[in-house]
C-alpha cells in the first residue's frame, strides 16, 4: 500500500501594492460658501479705498508715513478677501 499525499498547491503570486488613493474631502456646506463670499466682498472695500487714496497721495508732492502704511494695510486686506473669494469658488 502506498501513501497518497495530495500534490504540493503553488503559493500564490504577489499581488503588487495598491496604491494609496487619498478620499476626496468632504464638501463644504452652501452656507458657510456664501459666508465666504459675501466676507470676502467685504474686505474688498478697504482695498478699494486704499487703491483711491494710494493714487490720490501720489499726485501730492508729500507723503507721510502713517498714511503709506494704512494705504499698504488696506492693500493686504484687500488681497485676503480677494483670497478668500478664491476659495470660496474653488474650495480648499
Amino acid at each position: 500500500m502506498s501513501e497518497t499525499d495530495p500534490p504540493p498547491v503553488p503559493p500564490a503570486p504577489a499581488q503588487p501594492p495598491r496604491e494609496y488613493v487619498p478620499l476626496p474631502p468632504p464638501s463644504r456646506s452652501g452656507c458657510a460658501t456664501a459666508f465666504m463670499g459675501v466676507f470676502g466682498l467685504v474686505l474688498l472695500l478697504p482695498g478699494l479705498c486704499a487703491l483711491l487714496f494710494g493714487i490720490g497721495s501720489l499726485t501730492n508732492s508729500s507723503l507721510e508715513p502713517g498714511l503709506l502704511f494704512l494705504i499698504l494695510l488696506g492693500l493686504l486686506v484687500g488681497f485676503a478677501g480677494i483670497m478668500l473669494i478664491r476659495a470660496a469658488i474653488k474650495g480648499w
